[in-house]
């Protein structure tokens, strides 16, 4: 992301920037790239663990999270070689940056664009989503997702230097695709949410506005989290695009907010898993 930030910055809006605020920019970068790794490291990979340490069913349901939290570790090590980059400028480093890019701009987006729409079957197509239910749809599913951010990779590793106005042009594209796609999925579910069946006995209808309600809730989480990531950094692209204009600190928000909301996930993976509760429970009996 960093080489990303540097070649943002063309010979005729260089001049806009001084060269304090420029030392200021990297400087967040390093800090939003280290707290990344510290963090988001070792929480993904205890979530990968506890996923495949799951048996049964426990590893199809959780199959698009243990998904995402493999891809957000590549975000992980995305952010740990662009600060080694930093401090080295070794240029082997920067064409390894410019690959994991295709993690940090399609990975995310991508899974949690699978799981709204998952959610949105089982609500809105319940049968459809019991016929699609095997842990081997989802395999499918994720290997073309995994075909899809490899080609992103390579296009972020080819384009990102050489042509830099098509590689913001094509992650503007792509990332507001997977943000109205989020958004189709919260509206359709909140119209379901609002339709009761016929001749449906009240505590049915209690239990299935329930389940409703979760997949509701999960999906405008992802959405409202997508947003916050995304948007500034769509507007910043599309501005480059059409405008060559480059809004440094609409990007520099956009890059804080792609760290910190990149935690809303294993976040509630955590609280739905209950380790936070066991948590909270240990940490009573030291304190008695």
């Amino acid at each position: 992301m960093n080489n990303s930030t540097v070649n943002f910055i063309t010979a005729e809006t260089s001049t806009s920037f001084t060269t304090n605020f420029l030392m200021l920019f990297t400087n967040m970068d390093i800090s939003m790239y280290s707290l990344n790794v510290l963090f988001g490291l070792p929480i993904n990979s205890y979530i990968i663990w506890l996923i495949i340490k799951a048996t049964g069913s426990g590893v199809a349901l959780e199959f698009f999270n243990l998904n995402l939290s493999i891809s957000e570790i590549g975000v992980c090590l995305n952010s740990l070689f662009s600060v080694f980059y930093y401090c080295t400028r070794f240029s082997h480093l920067r064409i390894l940056t410019d690959f994991l890019l295709g993690l940090f701009i399609t990975g995310r987006a991508l899974f949690q664009c699978l799981m709204c729409v998952e959610r949105y079957l089982a609500v809105v197509h319940p049968v459809t989503f019991l016929k699609y239910k095997p842990l081997r749809y989802r395999v499918i599913c994720c290997t073309a997702g995994w075909i899809i951010i490899f080609g992103s990779c390579l296009c972020c590793m080819f384009t990102a230097d050489v042509n830099f106005q098509i590689y913001i042009c094509l992650y503007s594209i792509q990332l507001l695709l997977f943000f109205l796609v989020q958004l189709f999925c919260l509206v359709a579910v909140l119209r379901a949410l609002k339709q009761t069946g016929p001749g449906e006995r009240a505590r049915e209808r209690e239990e299935e506005n329930h389940m409703k309600r979760r997949a509701f809730h999960l999906i405008l989480i992802t959405t409202v989290t997508m947003a916050i990531i995304y948007i500034p950094l769509i507007i910043s692209g599309f501005s480059f695009v059409l405008m060559q204009k480059f809004m440094a600190k609409m990007f520099s928000f956009g890059l804080v907010c792609y760290v910190l909301a990149g935690f809303v996930q294993p976040v509630l993976y955590l609280h739905r898993a209950g380790k936070f509760s066991c948590f909270c429970c240990q940490l009573n009996i030291k304190l008695l």
